[in-house]
């Protein structure tokens, strides 16, 4: 029986972690956590929050009016907050950090309720930045939510989370975009030992048929009330009235209850509360009829670890698969032969660019390395067919084609190892063959790398560097930091101060 880490050791270990990343300036992105403050979620899974009450999330289409179903998409986004800020549990709970999703996971999941099958797809399209891309959607209500993000973070005493990237959700039925923001995180109580997280600032909810919300966050200053923690004031309103006539008002607690209004008939018209909401459990394939590169598959052993309380267990799980990553890394040290699966690389998202434009914000697709879109065509055609990568799977391993046991180990441009010259050039006039040729090839497994995790959950404190490590230097500093030990957070601490403390922003 693993032996269990008490609650006071826990606590030193955090602090010195704390200080140890203390010293760095600028993005914190890469050192590994000690494993008591790590969830058994990863990040590709963290879009499921999005779809987790589908009644609400297909409301709108349902409704014949442009300010109504404005009202009815802030309902859905505001309702969504409080798990995707928490990751699903209670505040007693406090945060924790997500798993650090590496190039090629994907999470698929599903929804089954009186509105029918609403799916969930994400994948994490890049390492170099880290970008989560998603798609949830409701074929039989015509709604869809697709986006992509990355985030940066810095630690001053709070952890800051910028989210970097946009969403759109569709209304077929009414043909209607609205932009929907990725708030920035601030999780607060590190240095306490009770951490939870709050938004702050103002966001906008365009949309393509003239109506827009507004959102503004307020949070609990060290002198306001205790009230003020997780508030928020929102209203509805066409353009060219601005805010100043407003059509409905919403004003609550993103982690409690809030109510709606309508403001010229100056009536209540919904109290919706987050705590008591009635939500859909997620379906996903059993384990056994899962591929290898998804999410709850790839990181079953440190699932398992961490809930049986075996911390050893689960950092020992967890480098297993890095280590591999960090094998396919040397080969494809960017990322740049990898084929993505579900999503394609697009250059621009005009209609998201024109939204933007009207509430003053830039979307450069440079900032999350394209505009990625989900392959919907090749989903609806069946063309994702298992094993996604011919038996490759994330930690580098490769089991034989009837799934008993493994045989090579390692990718050579994107070509099995020994694979020879041939078929590298045989698969590089499949690629020349253009994109139905190449969505062909990703089916068959053509693929070339996974790195090294690098996702950074949107409300976690734990993974940290300012600049990207050499592979010997990342092995070093997440070595260290599992442990813990007082020499090991010294040699983690003196490697930073060397090498990234003058890197900052």
């Amino acid at each position: 029986m693993a032996e269990e880490t008490s609650l006071p050791e826990n606590r030193s270990k955090l602090k010195e972690f704390i200080a140890s990343i203390s010293v760095i300036r600028g993005d914190l992105s890469n050192i590994t956590a000690p494993p008591f403050v790590l969830d058994t979620k990863s990040t590709v899974e963290l879009p499921a929050f999005w779809a987790e009450r589908p009644s609400v999330f297909v409301a709108p289409a349902a409704s014949e009016d442009p300010a109504e179903r404005a009202l009815l998409v802030l309902r859905w986004f505001i309702a969504a907050l409080r798990n995707q800020q928490y990751a699903g549990r209670s505040e007693d709970e406090g945060v924790k950090k997500p798993l650090n999703a590496f190039l090629g996971e994907v999470f698929l999941a599903k929804w089954q309720d009186e509105v029918g099958t609403t799916r969930l797809v994400s994948e994490q399209v890049s390492h170099h930045p880290p970008v989560t891309a998603c798609r949830v959607w409701n074929e039989e209500h015509g709604v869809s939510a697709e986006g992509y993000t990355r985030q940066e973070i810095t630690f001053n005493g709070t952890v800051n989370i910028q989210q970097i990237g946009h969403a759109t959700l569709h209304l077929s039925r009414h043909d209607e975009t609205y932009l929907i923001p990725l708030p920035n995180v601030k999780v607060r109580g590190i240095l306490t030992g009770n951490p939870y997280p709050e938004l702050q600032g103002t966001y906008h909810i365009p949309c393509t048929s003239g109506y827009t919300s507004t959102i503004e966050f307020a949070s609990k200053g060290l002198f306001s009330s205790s009230d003020k923690k997780h508030s928020f004031d929102a209203k509805v309103y066409r353009e060219g009235d601005e805010e100043k006539k407003p059509l409905y008002s919403v004003t609550g607690h993103w982690d409690g209850e809030f109510v709606i209004r309508d403001v010229k008939r100056d009536v209540e018209v919904e109290k919706f509360d987050v705590r008591s909401a009635k939500t859909t459990p997620l379906v996903t394939e059993p384990l056994e009829d899962q591929d290898p590169w998804e999410s709850r598959l790839a990181w079953r052993g440190v699932r398992e670890a961490l809930l049986r309380g075996d911390m050893q267990g689960a950092a020992d799980a967890k480098s297993r698969l890095e280590n591999g990553q960090r094998e396919m890394q040397k080969v494809d040290e960017d990322g740049k032969h990898w084929k993505r699966l579900f999503y394609e690389a697009g250059q621009r998202d005009e209609v998201a660019e024109e939204l933007g434009r009207k509430i003053g914000q830039t979307i450069d697709p440079a900032d999350t390395v394209a505009a990625w879109k989900f392959r919907l065509e090749e989903w609806r055609d069946g063309r994702f067919n298992k094993p996604y990568h011919e038996g490759l799977r994330p930690d580098n391993t490769r089991s034989s084609r009837t799934g008993e046991g493994v045989t090579d180990r390692g990718l050579v441009n994107g070509i099995g190892a020994g694979a020879g010259e041939e078929s590298k050039q045989s698969a590089d006039d499949r690629r020349s063959n253009g994109p139905q040729q190449l969505a062909t090839d990703q089916n068959r497994g053509i693929n070339s790398h996974v790195d090294e995790q690098q996702q950074e959950s949107s409300m976690d404190p734990s993974t940290i560097t300012t600049t990207e490590p050499s592979n010997s230097d990342a092995s070093q500093i997440e070595s260290g930091v599992a442990g813990m030990s007082v020499q090991e957070k010294r040699a983690v601490e003196d490697l930073l101060r060397k090498k990234y403390s003058t890197s900052g922003r």
